[in-house]
């Protein structure tokens, strides 16, 4: 190697040197999303019995306490509501407490406002021994006017991706039949270290 080939190779590496001390930005990790959901979503299998239902999260990293804000919009549901269940997978491993889960009505969030829980509407909660239902029977028919939701105060799990919360609801009639409202697809993301 002569002296005008060392000569370019220090002149390349003095200017990748400097070039990496210019962008020091460069090398982190892009931004996390925010908890709400995406406005598009890619199924396998799109069929019409599938119905996505907005939720509101105050925290997606696994681990963390967070705030689920389940939401039912008078679209989503066509008649008053006796008994509302919540299907959720067994792989979900967070523990529910009863206690820290209530049946409000709600007040969606944008740009300007936030997701809350408005009046808290009277309701007994009850949760299924191995987790995988959460059972709730208001005091009296939900009418089907007007935004509610289930608000519960859980932490996160420990496993990352994706959990389908589904939504069955009873309505008032000589037929005690749960009929399907719809799903809401949560997403646990890995902590940005």
């Amino acid at each position: 190697m002569g002296i005008p080939q060392l000569r370019r190779l220090l002149a390349t590496a003095t200017a990748l040197a400097a070039l990496g001390a210019l962008a020091p930005g460069a090398l982190e990790q892009p931004g996390q999303a925010q908890g709400t959901p995406s406005l598009m979503e890619f199924r396998w299998d799109n069929t019409k019995d599938y119905r996505k239902l907005y939720f509101f999260m105050t925290d997606t990293q696994r681990l963390k306490r967070s705030e689920y804000y389940l939401i039912l919009r008078p679209k989503d549901r066509k008649t008053a509501i006796l008994k509302l269940s919540i299907t959720i997978p067994s792989y979900f491993d967070s523990k529910i407490d009863p206690k820290r889960v209530k049946l409000c009505k709600m007040s969606e969030g944008g740009m300007m406002s936030r997701t809350r829980c408005q009046e808290t509407i009277p309701a007994t909660v009850e949760i299924a021994a191995n987790g995988s239902a959460v059972e709730i029977f208001p005091d009296s028919p939900v009418p089907d006017t007007g935004t509610i939701g289930v608000y519960m105060n859980i932490f996160n799990p420990f496993d990352i991706g994706m959990y389908q919360f589904n939504a069955l609801a009873q309505a008032p009639g000589d037929v005690p039949i749960a009929g399907y409202l719809g799903s809401w697809l949560i997403q646990i993301d890995p902590p940005n270290n």
